[in-house]
């Protein structure tokens, strides 16, 4: 079964729109979204598949009725109290807030630029080595689910479970998603550019020879017969 987050390539949705560049945010609000995430994530207490997995677990009917940022805010939300930095009651104003020893750590107006132009990049060495090579025939694994813990996040999407497609690129290797945001470590391993047919993802694709191009970790994978 196929979860409420997993929309890509789904039938019946209709076209995507682009916005105008210019628009960034919508809301003043949004804003601070953005910015108490990020200063929420430079306490060390999480890592980005952690905090993807948390949008992921929010409630079927959360999920479909609240807009990207309020995603953003229910999900952090839930980290804060998983992770002990934030209580219930602290976060429901039902109690005073304490400052927390974490309070140190907390991303500050002056540091945002430096940090965000750094980014975070999740390339690492590997012993896992790589076992395809570019034009080599694939196919994914027939289901899109973490099989290191059920029901776990993984970043194969559905409707490419099971497709057969071609190697373009490798990547080089990189931390794998569905073990860190477990807890389970960062399993570095390869990374590929894949390429699909429309024709190969879709019963009717309004252009057959399209491609998608998809970035799939090499357990992903496996040889096309």
């Amino acid at each position: 079964m196929s979860r409420v987050h997993d929309m890509g390539g789904r039938f019946g949705d209709d076209a995507v729109v682009p916005e105008p560049e210019e628009i960034v945010f919508h809301e003043d609000w949004h804003k601070r979204a953005l910015a108490l995430t990020l200063a929420a994530g430079s306490l060390g207490q999480w890592n980005l598949d952690v905090s993807r997995h948390a949008r992921e677990c929010l409630s079927p009917q959360d999920y479909t009725r609240f807009s990207y940022f309020e995603k953003w805010l229910a999900a952090l939300a839930d980290l804060l109290v998983a992770q002990g930095v934030a209580t219930v009651e602290e976060m429901s104003g039902k109690s005073g807030a304490k400052v927390s020893e974490l309070a140190t750590r907390r991303l500050t107006a002056d540091q945002v630029a430096n940090v965000l132009s750094r980014g975070g990049p999740v390339d690492r060495p590997s012993k896992v080595l790589p076992v395809f090579a570019a034009g080599d025939p694939v196919r994914t694994r027939p289901r899109a689910e973490n099989v290191h813990v059920s029901g776990g996040h993984t970043r194969q999407p559905q409707y490419v479970a099971g497709a057969r497609g071609r190697i373009l690129r490798l990547h080089g290797s990189h931390v794998l998603p569905d073990t860190n945001a477990h807890g389970l470590g960062e399993a570095p391993e390869p990374l590929y550019a894949v390429v699909f047919a429309a024709s190969e993802l879709w019963a009717h694709p309004e252009h057959p020879a399209d491609e998608v191009v998809l970035d799939m970790w090499q357990s992903y994978l496996e040889p096309a017969i």
